[in-house]
């Protein structure tokens, strides 16, 4: 399986951005497809993830009300809707296909990180 992360740019505070992550290659089989982030100096962490059959959306406190996630199951991509970004949005975000909500292991997959930078 490859992920393909899309997306990310320049943006000024309260803009807003779409990231894209496809998936290809062998049948998509994994639970999760999650969207996590990292900034300079930080660990990567946990943004957003679905639940790839039943819909089921999760989400860091940092980003709820803000961030949607979303899937076209017939595309196997999901999507980051990212609106009233701040600066310390800022990152490199990468897409993860895993059987782990939170935490993928060693036989999931990434995709590379698109980046993303919210000018204040």
């Amino acid at each position: 399986v490859q992920l393909q992360a899309s997306g990310g740019g320049l943006v000024q505070a309260g803009g807003s951005l779409r990231l894209s992550c496809a998936a290809s290659g062998r049948t998509f089989s994994k639970k999760y497809m999650g969207w996590f982030r990292q900034a300079p100096g930080k660990e990567r962490e946990f943004v957003a993830a679905i639940r790839w059959s039943a819909g089921s959306t999760y989400y860091a406190d940092s980003v709820k009300g803000r961030f949607t996630i979303s899937r076209d199951n017939a595309k196997n991509t999901a999507y980051l809707q990212m609106n009233s970004l701040k600066s310390e949005d800022t990152a490199v975000y990468y897409c993860a296909a895993s059987d782990l909500l939170y935490s993928p292991g060693p036989d999931d997959y990434w995709g590379r990180g698109t980046q993303v930078t919210v000018s204040s």
